[in-house]
């Protein structure tokens, strides 16, 4: 341990990690002349010293000079993204990030193609929720920055037609109503992402609300005697919109 820890500090101070941010053992690995399995023990010795914070296997944090071990995190958007790969924020936390809702989903959810042995996970307190998707359904990522980080997050119009696509993970329809009720947004890139993410759904219930708001969005009736919920968080009864071929079973109507 002393050897790896003696080859560490001589190639890369605590400082220019510390600039890393979060890290994994892979970025030290590639930065110092040291082996995989030399840092896989250094990383856990620096940790339990009090110098870095793990976030969970093999990914680390810098803990600032002041700062008290177990009390200091980087902002939530940051672990997020490195939890998993790829990554973006997405679904609800990117409706806040966009400022299309009031409201502070209590998870952070993540977007991505990879399979995670855990799709819900809570770090330093923080409940993380990773949502798998087809590459295909994988696009329209901006990256944003937070606290000198570039973060990975979906593009507002990416971000409606995800929450059309998997209401459950926006806090209902409701908030992806608030989101096209607003008009902040590229209405033909909104069709556009609508129509490449494959989802009847999507097309369906951005159909009704786009009438139901007027808004210049024209999209393609589906040809199908199938009718799907407006909102699958909510039970199922209400009248029957034949056109879109929608159960209305929520008044978005009258939000503010």
């Amino acid at each position: 341990m002393r050897k790896a820890l003696l080859k560490f500090m001589e190639e890369m101070t605590l400082d220019e990690l510390a600039r890393l941010g979060v890290f994994t053992v892979r970025d030290v690995v590639e930065k110092t002349s040291l082996k995989e399995s030399e840092v896989k023990h250094l990383l856990p010795w620096l940790a339990k010293k009090g110098w870095l914070e793990r976030i969970e296997k093999g990914k680390y944090m810098v803990i600032p000079l002041g700062a008290e071990k177990g009390k200091y995190t980087v902002n939530e958007f940051v672990i997020g993204t490195l939890l998993v790969d790829p990554s973006a924020i997405a679904y609800w936390s990117a409706l806040n990030y966009h400022g299309f809702t009031e409201q502070i989903p209590a998870t952070v959810f993540v977007q991505t193609t990879s399979r995670k042995k855990k799709s819900e996970l809570e770090v330093f307190g923080v409940k993380y929720r990773m949502v798998k998707v087809s590459p295909k359904k994988f696009f329209g990522v901006e990256m944003n920055w937070i606290e000198n980080y570039r973060i990975p997050i979906t593009s507002k119009e990416k971000t409606i037609v995800d929450c059309l696509d998997k209401p459950k993970y926006c806090g209902g329809i409701i908030e992806v109503a608030k989101a096209l009720k607003s008009g902040e947004f590229d209405e033909e890139l909104l069709i556009d992402y609508a129509l490449r993410i494959g989802n009847s759904g999507v097309i369906r219930r951005l159909g009704y609300l786009s009438e139901l708001f007027d808004l210049d969005i024209t999209l393609p009736q589906v040809k199908t005697r199938n009718y799907l919920l407006l909102d699958p968080t909510m039970p199922k009864k209400g009248e029957t919109n034949s056109k879109w071929k929608l159960i209305i079973n929520v008044d978005v109507g009258e939000i503010e």
